[in-house]
């Protein structure tokens, strides 16, 4: 058990002869928030954790962030990805690659300025001249020689790809960018990117984009782009 500090309390309770250990811990489970939302879970031991419970804060955890993968969430109960898995069957809850499909459905649609095979990673959300959200998993072919780290220029793409994609006309092009990687970035890593317009003057915009691993920031960039037709 981690040793108590600022961010971490339990008490010991007594509920059906059962002693539960409650923590407090922090979970982003909102997807474009900026900030954090401290949430209570409960961390039960596997025989303390009713199956019935767990489903009811799995479906929870999946309504909040649709980006948690099965070895993410057997991290979070403390069981078997099997466990998970047979859950997630039991609630007739796809497995992430057909979630970012249901939520993409329709989106691509709304896109104006690029087709679907251009496209660097997959866009799961979009508003239209506001923000947007798309995911990209790190394969063999994205890496170094020699290596499992992915090449710079795939988490740039999936980056300008985004901002680009936000704007609200036929035509649009990237004029500048000013970006910054975080860190390494590792085949079959999931790389979340979230991005939203934060000014708009005339035909030009300043689009803002952070991505990241899980929740560790890897690449942030603000690119202005210009709306050309």
């Amino acid at each position: 058990m981690p040793a108590p500090g600022p961010h971490f309390h339990f008490k010991k309770f007594f509920s059906n002869r059962c002693i539960f250990l409650e923590y407090h811990l922090y979970f982003i489970l909102i997807p474009g928030t900026k900030e954090k939302h401290s949430q209570r879970v409960r961390i039960m031991s596997r025989w303390s954790l009713g199956k019935i419970e767990r489903q009811k804060l799995l479906a929870r955890y999946l309504a909040g962030n649709p980006f948690l993968t099965d070895e993410d969430l057997a991290q979070i109960f403390g069981v078997s990805i099997q466990t998970i898995r047979l859950d997630r069957w039991e609630m007739h809850i796809p497995e992430l690659r057909e979630r970012i499909k249901d939520v993409a459905r329709g989106v691509y649609g709304q896109v104006k300025t690029l087709r679907r095979d251009e496209w660097i990673g997959e866009l799961v959300d979009l508003e239209l001249g506001r923000q947007g959200i798309s995911v990209l998993t790190v394969s063999e072919e994205m890496t170094s020689q020699n290596s499992t780290v992915a090449r710079g220029h795939y988490i740039f793409a999936q980056a300008n790809c985004l901002a680009v994609a936000l704007i609200d006309t036929r035509v649009a092009l990237t004029g500048t960018a000013k970006i910054s990687f975080k860190r390494p970035v590792y085949k079959g890593e999931k790389i979340v990117a979230r991005a939203y317009i934060s000014r708009k003057k005339g035909n030009k915009f300043i689009v803002r984009v952070t991505s990241k691993v899980r929740e560790e920031t890897i690449f942030q960039g603000k690119f202005l782009v210009f709306a050309i037709a």
